[in-house]
């Protein structure tokens, strides 16, 4: 991990950006994170083109320390200015297209789409993780927050010290991941937008069903993909408290 740039927000949160190999992540701890007295960390997850995304993921790292917590996040696969996949490339545009036509995205598109995403992501946090918890200011417990829901089960799953997550049911979700979502036994907490045009609100519903553990909370709220409401970070930043405090 090498740092490339720091700066001191006004909330006195340092936000430092790094690389890992070729992937560029962004990590931001509270004014209260030293050596004698490191934070917990949150790795937040979004579905990609971390640029496009800095405005969200700063406020929730702010949110996030503000509790008393650092955050960090990484550049998905294929993402930003990460190397595109054609594969990849070919199953976004096969979902953008069924949509568009109002046809069913198929589980073989879905596959297509998600699972080499999953397959190459992970290990990435993975790695990531390891770096962010070798500096003396940072320590566990792990939540993981947001993201691609595949990603996240996928971690909760093989990754053990990740302790508790909250999850964004919006994306399309591969039917072979919810054998996965049974062996997933840390606390969750979910957030659904129940009139979300990108998702399937049954196929959310089956996968927290599916979850194995034995605190799992499902929040959710009227409205379309983009319009979770504010105060729906409340409960979520609660949770991460009970969790990692």
């Amino acid at each position: 991990m090498n740092f490339t740039s720091e700066q001191r927000l006004d909330d006195g949160v340092l936000e430092r950006e790094f690389t890992l190999g070729e992937i560029p992540g962004i990590l931001w701890t509270p004014a209260s994170a030293t050596a004698s007295t490191p934070a917990p960390l949150i790795l937040l997850g979004h579905p990609g083109g971390l640029q496009k995304m800095y405005p969200r993921l700063a406020g929730r790292a702010r949110q996030s320390a503000a509790d008393g917590f650092a955050a960090a996040t990484i550049e998905l696969p294929g993402s930003g200015d990460r190397p595109r996949s054609a594969a990849t490339e070919q199953a976004r545009a096969d979902m953008r297209r069924a949509m568009e036509a109002g046809e069913p995205v198929t589980e073989e598109i879905v596959d297509r789409l998600v699972l080499p995403l999953v397959e190459k992501a992970v290990p990435e946090w993975r790695a990531a993780l390891d770096a962010l918890l070798s500096l003396p200011e940072i320590d566990g417990p792990v939540g993981f927050s947001g993201g691609v829901i595949s990603i996240g089960v996928r971690l909760a799953v093989v990754e053990p010290r990740i302790a508790a997550a909250v999850l964004f049911a919006g994306s399309f979700v591969p039917t072979s991941m919810f054998e996965e979502a049974r062996q997933v036994t840390i606390p969750l907490h979910v957030l659904l937008q129940w009139d979300d045009e990108g998702n399937d609100r049954q196929a959310a519903l089956d996968l927290f069903d599916a979850f194995g553990s034995k605190e799992k909370t499902l929040h959710a709220n009227m409205g379309g993909h983009t319009g979770v409401p504010q105060f729906a970070g409340e409960p979520a930043a609660r949770f991460f408290t009970r969790h990692l405090s």
